[in-house]
């Protein structure tokens, strides 16, 4: 029996979100929390004929509710990307909604795991990382950062210009944050390996770090990606679901390098220095985060000095987030 909560659940990834959390078999219950719409969300998604029950809660009121007895809660919420603005841009708002709701989570499920999609995620994340510790709460091995949709759209772009690649099968390691430079495609450590010239190297790395303005400029005001971040999302989710029921399953994801002192020294080394977060290859278990995983090989000269770019950007993201949540 599983309980999962998605806070935001009535927006635009959140509808798309719930609809795959409450066709996944291993949800046994499916909270949805928003301040808007959330009971007809609820209720249409609840006609569904698979056997997680579904209920509904709306605004401030209902959030304790909403959070508690909960296993995993899933942090959608905010306000989405509009053209000419940046992940930082969305801060200022999306900020405070993360810290209320994660305030709320350590207050009535403080072991549950947390994955946060709200942007800008390398701040985020470790705004929730001291409400937990300012809680007495925080376990740096079940708080994540959601950056699936690199991975996923890494391995959808390397098929878009080698045809032959199933990009469904591939992996490549993405490192790092979850905006702009601080994404690092690994594409020399792909799965499979793909044969790349410099310049579409380039090319690909800048796409990849930059899709998500391919979405905004096509929707031309009406919002962000939102269908392909709830696919990555559900994903994400789907492993830290079956990894509680005891399945090896690795994935991507922004985390308190903590978690495995041992195992982020490799990464340490490559260029993350004394960073608290980045987004490395996880092993996930019953405990949430198992190990960070060996890349395996070392990156290129032009991978490295992309990590050097993330790094000093990833250091100042950081630090707004640390900042904003201590209320300095």
């Amino acid at each position: 029996m599983v309980s999962v909560a998605i806070l935001g659940a009535a927006g635009g990834i959140g509808q798309p979100l719930s609809l795959l959390l409450k066709l996944n078999a291993n949800v046994s219950k499916l909270h949805l929390y928003d301040i808007v719409n959330v009971p007809g969300v609820a209720a249409d998604i609840s006609h569904i004929s698979t056997n997680a029950e579904v209920k509904s809660f709306l605004g401030a009121a209902q959030l304790s509710d909403a959070v508690t007895g909960i296993d995993l809660a899933i942090i959608p919420a905010g306000v989405p990307r509009k053209p000419g603005m940046t992940r930082d841009d969305l801060f200022k708002i999306n900020a405070g909604i993360v810290k209320t709701l994660v305030e709320a989570i350590a207050q009535n499920s403080p072991k549950a795991f947390i994955a946060v999609i709200s942007n800008p995620v390398n701040s985020t994340v470790p705004i929730a990382a001291e409400v937990l510790k300012a809680k007495g709460v925080f376990d740096a091995r079940r708080l994540f950062g959601v950056t699936s949709l690199d991975v996923v759209r890494a391995s959808r772009f390397v098929r878009d210009l080698r045809p032959d690649v199933d990009a469904a099968a591939l992996r490549v390691p993405v490192v790092g944050g979850h905006s702009g430079n601080t994404i690092v495609p690994l594409l020399s450590l792909a799965s499979t390996p793909v044969s790349l010239s410099a310049e579409e190297t380039k090319d690909l790395t800048h796409r990849i770090q930059f899709g998500g303005d391919e979405v905004v400029k096509a929707k031309d005001g009406a919002g962000s990606a939102t269908l392909s971040m709830a696919y990555a999302g559900a994903r994400f989710a789907d492993s830290l679901l079956r990894a509680m029921k005891g399945e090896s399953v690795v994935e991507p994801t922004f985390i308190a390098l903590a978690a495995d002192p041992e195992g982020a020294k490799e990464i340490r080394d490559l260029g993350a220095g004394s960073l608290e977060f980045f987004a490395v290859p996880v092993e996930l278990g019953p405990g949430g985060v198992k190990r960070i995983v060996p890349l395996g090989a070392q990156p290129n000269a032009f991978e490295l000095e992309a990590i050097k770019v993330a790094t000093e950007a990833l250091a100042t993201n950081i630090a707004t987030g640390v900042t904003y949540a201590k209320g300095v």
